[in-house]
């Protein structure tokens, strides 16, 4: 009958992380704007680096300016107002992000729809005054715009980044046009869901159903649901997961490892 694949799209599709790292260092100056004075350029410089390393904790865009404030403070004693920072590292952040997340939102008392809100301004804006900069701090991964073209799958995105990002990222980069419609972005409800709205469609009565992450913890909440059995499984080992979580998944009987060329091979 034929194959459907919903992917993820940043990890999956994009390496975005240079261009969600400078977008949330600039929604942090605008959020925390005194938190950023006498902060000189080679430190921004480490912020950024340091965002690569802790990116697998990453499941909605706002978070990366929490991580952004929370390196600073790391650095800045002076400036600290959560409990965590001190001695904090980034393999503590990397262990321990779903504990300490609602501890810093609510020291800082942040409001979650307010930092994505800001950060899709920040972007905007950034899209607006200078699109090719914006464009050039992503990159697809090697051969998925190719797989992505020639596919002889039904296609669908499935990411918590917002919509209009990665359609334009598409476009813009890649040279791809998937109909709107294909593209559940950030507010069309929790993965879990669409996946079990695709299933559910008429039209997709008698495929098989393939569903790429490169969160693990995501594809686990999959396995929780169990009107979602049908589902094939795989976490994409190029995307923003750590050996640890690698190992874990492959140890998951649903769950399968997969590399880069084979993932392109499987669009075909």
């Amino acid at each position: 009958m034929g194959d459907l694949y919903a992917l993820d799209f940043d990890g999956v599709l994009c390496d975005s992380c240079g261009e969600s790292s400078l977008s949330a260092v600039k929604a942090a100056k605008v959020r925390w704007p005194s938190l950023f004075n006498g902060v000189d350029s080679s430190l921004e410089d480490w912020i950024v680096d340091q965002m690569h390393v802790v990116r697998p904790v990453v499941e909605t865009g706002y978070e990366n300016l929490l991580l952004v404030r929370l390196l600073l403070e790391t650095r800045i004693p002076s400036i600290r107002k959560s409990s965590v920072a001190e001695g904090l590292t980034v393999e503590g952040i990397l262990e321990n992000w779903a504990k300490i997340k609602p501890i810093i939102m609510a020291e800082w008392d942040e409001d979650r729809d307010f930092l994505i809100d800001l950060f899709g301004k920040v972007r905007d804006e950034w899209m607006d005054n200078d699109l090719a900069t914006w464009i050039g701090a992503n990159r697809f991964y090697p051969g998925v715009p190719d797989a992505l073209k020639f596919a002889s799958s039904k296609l669908y995105i499935v990411t918590t980044k917002q919509s209009r990002f990665a359609d334009a990222l598409l476009r813009e980069l890649a040279g791809i046009t998937i109909p709107a419609e294909r593209i559940y972005g950030l507010g069309t409800g929790p993965k879990v869901k669409v996946l079990q709205q695709l299933q559910e469609m008429p039209e997709h009565q008698g495929l098989t159903l393939h569903f790429v992450e490169d969160r693990l913890a995501t594809l686990k909440n999959v396995i929780k649901e169990s009107e979602l059995d049908g589902w094939n499984l795989y976490l994409g080992d190029w995307g923003y997961n750590t050996q640890k979580e690698r190992e874990e998944a492959a140890s998951i009987p649903r769950i399968r490892l997969l590399g880069l060329s084979d993932f392109s091979n499987k669009l075909k």
